[in-house]
């Protein structure tokens, strides 16, 4: 436990997770409360829930009010959920994020918050010495997260191994500092992140991680992996050269959007070039 610790918000996204949050949001708030001696909040991002998500977690927070809500009826996706619950940055010193299937226990969120003062972002990582795999992903699963990898890799140059394992710490003035150009709502949500901080010369530290593969996935693999293909083009077009020919292609990256039904980016219509942000002094 870090000697002075610092506040700390936790992000799930949660869509239609009625079946699954409970143990989660209670895992987490009873073992923050008897292990941590920071301020911790959790705040579940519902996302277009139609099923008994927001009862579920009302119930919880009832016995843990550090448990709470922040709900968006429409679907504005995993990335959409987590850019609106990073506005509520400047109430703590440390926000994170993980996924609503439980694969990151609370300990190893801790181990991500307790190495927070050696980087401005701390990010789990299942494919470095270290980590502990429970249950692996499918084959068609490890196959396609290798491809994802590469193709990022490929096009952004960020030499991190594990870009999308869905737990990670960031320093609040990490967040104030890229904020503004997140704009990517779909699963790929992290490369948007985890670019702009590079951009920004602030450092990454992949730890490795205690993670399990969990049953009941949403995720279409096919689809999704269409989705974070084109969402990765367009940040790449984005950050390049060549971004003020968007105008011309913008309604075909749009409808491209709309035929897989996934989140458009935000703003759906109109994407100006990001600011540089500047590096450390």
């Amino acid at each position: 436990m870090i000697p002075t610790a610092p506040s700390v918000l936790l992000l799930i996204p949660a869509y239609n997770e009625e079946l699954r949050i409970e143990p989660v949001l209670l895992n987490y708030a009873r073992y923050f409360r008897d292990n941590y001696s920071g301020k911790f909040q959790l705040k579940v991002v519902l996302n277009g829930c139609r099923d008994k998500t927001r009862e579920v977690v009302d119930r919880v927070a009832v016995e843990f009010p550090e448990v709470s809500v922040l709900e968006f009826t429409e679907p504005i996706g995993k990335g959409g959920a987590l850019i609106e619950g990073l506005k509520l940055v400047p109430m703590v010193d440390l926000v994170g994020y993980v996924d609503a299937d439980g694969a990151t226990g609370p300990a190893a969120f801790l181990d991500l918050i307790n190495r927070s003062d050696e980087a401005d972002c701390v990010i789990g990582s299942r494919w470095i010495k270290g980590a502990v795999l429970h249950r692996s992903q499918t084959g068609r699963r490890q196959f396609a997260s290798r491809v994802f990898h590469v193709i990022v890799q490929v096009l952004f140059r960020m030499n991190i191994r594990d870009t999308q394992c869905g737990a990670k710490v960031l320093r609040r003035a990490a967040v104030e500092r890229i904020r503004e150009n997140l704009f990517i709502a779909d699963m790929a949500f992290d490369i948007n992140l985890l670019y702009l901080i590079k951009r920004a010369k602030m450092r990454i530290l992949e730890v490795p991680t205690e993670w399990t593969d969990k049953v009941g996935t949403k995720v279409a693999l096919g689809k999704t992996s269409l989705t974070m293909l084109l969402s990765i083009l367009r940040l790449r077009w984005i950050y390049s050269p060549f971004c003020g020919l968007r105008k011309f292609f913008s309604p075909i990256e749009n409808s491209l959007y709309r035929k897989l039904n996934a989140p458009q980016p935000v703003p759906a219509l109109k994407m100006p070039r990001p600011k540089k942000t500047s590096s450390h002094s």
